[in-house]
């Protein structure tokens, strides 16, 4: 059985270790995970790797039906909205089963100060209201839609953002999962008054939420994208796989 891994989540490398582990001790699963190639050095989940993307949904249909993929999981980050679509278009085409692994989203808690954003221009048209030293936690891609901000930004990434970038910004170059006392250390060190962050949703970047919550913060937090309708989801790992094994039982 060939299974696609849409991945580059923390949950997509889990579940390749899930799947390669039982493909070692039966023989019976091959994994591809297929990564974006958007971060210079990706953490490699165990089995094939491909880096790249396909060429659209067609691309995708015609790689699932070339390399004969039984089953497609995505497990794509929650704001990677197009290969999402491209993945139910191609599973449709190629009839191949399609399960989407989506973490679930953050909720508010009593004393959040939450501002909703239903875009990263959105976000951007709040933040001077709101405060003067901005936390940026999107990631470097989208980083123009700060560019006319005002504020003073310190702007998390896992590589080095590139322009337009706000004026007045300093980088941190950094991977998560991050822990709640350095959360606390850099609202302190850095004097933030406004958090800006993603629904991404599990706990690897969780702890920046509760150590704004305990500084009386307020967060501009963007919605996620729409989805496709129609396609099985599951939030854990172990309940991805669980669907594999259904599938080659």
């Amino acid at each position: 059985m060939h299974v696609l891994i849409l991945g580059g989540t923390t949950e997509a490398r889990a579940l390749a270790g899930l799947l390669h582990g039982q493909g070692g001790q039966s023989g019976a699963v091959r994994v591809t995970s297929s990564l974006a190639g958007r971060v210079a050095a990706p953490k490699l989940p165990p089995g094939e790797v491909r880096i790249g993307g396909f060429g659209g949904a067609e691309g995708l249909t015609g790689w699932l039906r070339a390399h004969q993929v039984d089953a497609v999981i995505d497990a794509t980050h929650p704001f990677a909205g197009t290969i999402s679509f491209s993945a139910a278009y191609a599973a449709e085409k190629a009839h191949v089963p399609l399960l989407a692994l989506r973490r679930p989203g953050w909720a508010p808690v009593a004393g959040d100060d939450w501002h909703p954003a239903g875009s990263l221009e959105e976000a951007a048209s709040l933040v001077d209201a709101l405060g003067e030293r901005v936390f940026l936690t999107t990631g470097r891609m989208g980083l123009s839609a700060f560019a006319a901000c005002t504020s003073w930004f310190l702007v998390r990434s896992v590589d080095a953002p590139e322009p337009p970038a706000p004026a007045r910004m300093e980088v941190l170059l950094d991977r998560g999962p991050f822990t709640l006392e350095g959360e606390r250390d850099i609202l302190r060190r850095h004097a933030v008054d406004v958090l800006v962050t993603k629904d991404s949703g599990g706990e690897a970047t969780a702890p920046k939420l509760r150590a704004a919550r305990e500084a009386s913060l307020p967060v501009v937090i963007v919605r996620r994208p729409p989805v496709p309708e129609g396609v099985p989801v599951a939030s854990t790992p172990p309940e991805a796989a669980a669907w594999v094994a259904n599938l080659a039982a």
